[in-house]
């Protein structure tokens, strides 16, 4: 999900699939985006679901253990394991975000995954936006480096984000073909 409180000189069809959020406040900067994933459960919200299931599945477990069926009983308990491990993988991953911004005459790209912070910069005059076809992955290229950005988001978002990168690298002066200078 992209999040907006507030957003940077824009046109209209960018809204809809890259909307942008900065984290400095102080300066501008002449493009900005921060994507986030879609958390539609806090921490504690999550935990809340798992204690519901997992007195539920045991619960139901330990009935049946009680009329004779106890294998029921480890059956329930890998199933509560396997629920735990995929909880704590989305709490893990729940903060998760890249962070893409333009200033002057440097790009700039933040992620953040699971808790691990990575930072890259590119000189914008030589960066190229590299993009499949469908949209299945996009990446910022630069003197033999790739970077792959938008893993959060979907097809049509990375599309969209490369159309929307592709321009303002380009700088406000040149008016050509706003796909010209994404690669296939």
């Amino acid at each position: 999900m992209i999040h907006s409180p507030r957003s940077m000189r824009m046109s209209a069809p960018e809204k809809m699939t890259a909307v942008t959020e900065c984290s400095d406040q102080g300066r501008a900067t002449e493009f900005c985006q921060v994507v986030r994933r879609n958390n539609s459960l806090s921490s504690t919200g999550r935990f809340l679901v798992f204690a519901f299931i997992f007195i539920v599945s045991v619960g139901i477990a330990a009935a049946f253990a009680a009329f004779g069926a106890w294998l029921i009983l480890p059956f329930s308990g890998l199933e509560m394991l396997v629920l735990y491990l995929a909880f704590r993988h989305v709490d893990r991953h729940a903060a998760d975000y890249e962070s893409i911004s333009i200033d002057g005459d440097e790009v700039r790209v933040e992620q953040s995954d699971a808790g691990c912070k990575r930072s890259r910069s590119f000189s914008r005059h030589w960066a190229q936006v590299v993009v499949s076809g469908d949209g299945s992955r996009l990446a910022l290229r630069s003197h033999g480096r790739e970077l792959e950005i938008g893993r959060i988001m979907n097809d049509e978002q990375r599309l969209g984000l490369a159309r929307a990168l592709s321009r303002r690298l380009r700088g406000p002066r040149r008016n050509d073909n706003a796909m010209s200078s994404i690669h296939r």
